[in-house]
């Protein structure tokens, strides 16, 4: 694991929250009214290619963002 600041472990665990916030900040939401609210009360409710499409895409758009800040911390 690469360490982002010198210093305790709480402020490193800090240092994590503040760079993984905004993921779960977008991810939470997302998939509570995507899946809770809006798909449920369409015509692609249930499982489907629709359904699929729109759970890998919070996934990749996951995966994305955290092979991002990897990459920024490693310089």
């Amino acid at each position: 694991m690469t360490t982002i600041s010198s210093g305790a472990p709480s402020s490193t665990r800090r240092s994590l929250v503040r760079l993984y916030l905004p993921l779960i900040l977008f991810v939470v939401p997302t998939v509570a009214i995507g899946f809770g609210v809006l798909i449920p009360r369409s015509c692609i409710a249930g499982v489907n290619e629709l359904t699929f499409g729109f759970g890998s895409t919070v996934f990749f758009a996951c995966v994305t963002y955290v092979m991002g800040i990897r990459a920024a911390l490693k310089g």
